[in-house]
């Protein structure tokens, strides 16, 4: 009986019938057609979606934008033309660009810049990341050995602190530690699992390139570390 916020809530819903879709239910498809075409309308350019009308400077593209639209779309591919060109139009390339962004904003070290709310998902920022890994989507500039590298250095910056743990074993509020004051008001000792995310590619079978070859430097890594001539980033365009 709550009214959904007009954000990325709307994903929710349409989650839920694509469920149902899925599984042989009676999915409908208003709330389906309502979530996509509302964030076709919010897409921005170069693989970001606003969150709601406006641009956040958060990971929620990453957390429940990317991931949700991609899902809902694989979901009820088929049942519909529209949506089928949604999806292999536009939403995979999205995706996509979405995910070689990503992977340009981890440091050499592992860290990347703490914006925005939910923070506290630890690298579960990097959810896009994994789920192109996982889906085999990755854009041609990205080597499946970078991005797990990149990963792997985003995971260990983050869990692998003593601090993020409690003496249960539980994972503590925070980033990179206990850092309480970076919680919110909907952020809980469950919540910060969304942290998991970040294992996707854990669904690839170990003869995947993304774990059968050699680490690789990811971006950051060879334009600051290694000092290598890479090529420049520019921002992808549709039509």
């Amino acid at each position: 009986n709550r009214k959904p916020g007009f954000n990325n809530w709307l994903l929710f819903s349409a989650m839920t019938e694509a469920f149902l879709y899925a599984t042989g239910g009676p999915g409908d498809p208003m709330r389906i057609d309502y979530a996509l075409r509302q964030h076709e309308q919010w897409y921005l350019g170069d693989g970001t979606y606003g969150d709601g009308p406006e641009f956040h400077a958060d990971y929620y593209n990453a957390y429940v934008i990317h991931p949700m639209l991609t899902d809902v779309l694989d979901a009820v591919r088929g049942r519909d033309p529209e949506w089928d060109r949604m999806r292999d139009e536009r939403q995979l390339h999205r995706l996509a660009r979405a995910a070689e962004i990503q992977e340009r904003m981890i440091a050499p070290d592992g860290s990347w810049p703490v914006l925005g709310r939910s923070i506290c998902y630890r690298c579960g920022a990097f959810q896009t990341l994994a789920q192109a890994a996982l889906l085999r989507l990755l854009p041609a500039s990205l080597a499946p050995a970078q991005v797990r590298c990149a990963l792997s250095a985003a995971i260990g910056r983050t869990l692998g602190r003593a601090e993020s743990w409690r003496d249960d074993g539980f994972l503590r509020i925070g980033l990179a530690g206990h850092q309480p004051s970076l919680g919110e008001p909907y952020i809980t000792t469950g919540s910060v699992y969304l942290a998991a995310f970040v294992f996707l590619p854990l669904g690839l079978p170990p003869s995947d390139p993304f774990w059968s070859t050699p680490d690789a430097p990811w971006t950051s890594v060879r334009a600051f570390d290694l000092g290598h001539d890479i090529m420049a980033d520019h921002a992808y365009r549709e039509g």
